[in-house]
């Protein structure tokens, strides 16, 4: 499904067979009900044969097939050795992890603040009419708030290629401001409310 050492994934076309796009050629993902290991999303992309067609992407070739741990084996030419690739794609993404690098992030419009994010969070990808840059809206895996993010498409397709500067559009979806007013009314009512008041 999955190619990571192209950064493509091969999908269903009905007019050629098969197609290769990068994630960025994603305009819709939705997780759809049921199975949760792995969970499945339901998806429409952009096709290079200029129609958008329907698919299936699982959980793992999301989130985790991009970062190359099942990258298969390639051969050493110094060596003229078999290595797994997998294990060294691997190794060198948890090693950025562990330096305070993520491989997908965008900014959360509620909470102010730069947030780290796995592709499952998308929802909606729209490419822009100039400059390069691509709509992205995502869920945040934090506050569970939508925001809308200018990116390049690099930003999208390439783990660990974070955008220096980073558009958000200044918007509160209703959804998002009703489910905060209902959480506020919630503690408003709530014996922490009053701890935290006599506290003070």
């Amino acid at each position: 499904m999955y190619d990571p050492l192209r950064t493509h994934y091969v999908l269903s076309c009905p007019a050629r067979g098969e197609t290769a796009v990068t994630l960025s050629a994603f305009r819709r993902l939705e997780r759809l009900p049921g199975a949760a290991h792995p969970a499945v999303f339901a998806i429409t992309f952009a096709c290079p044969c200029g129609d958008e067609h329907p698919g299936l992407v699982a959980h793992d070739d999301l989130d985790w097939a991009p970062l190359g741990l099942e990258a298969g084996s390639f051969v050493d030419l110094m060596t003229d050795r078999r290595c797994d690739a997998g294990a060294e794609l691997g190794e060198t993404a948890a090693g950025r992890i562990r330096a305070g690098e993520w491989p997908w992030s965008f900014y959360c419009y509620a909470e102010d603040r730069p947030r780290p994010v796995f592709p499952s969070s998308f929802m909606l990808i729209a490419p822009g009419s100039s400059g390069g840059l691509v709509g992205l809206a995502v869920c945040c895996p934090t506050c569970a708030s939508r925001s809308i993010n200018l990116v390049s498409q690099a930003h999208i397709d390439l783990p660990f290629h974070n955008d220096a500067q980073v558009g958000v559009v200044e918007h509160v979806f209703k959804a998002d401001a009703e489910r905060a007013v209902e959480e506020f009314r919630l503690e408003l009512y709530s014996a922490a409310f009053d701890t935290r008041r006599l506290a003070l």
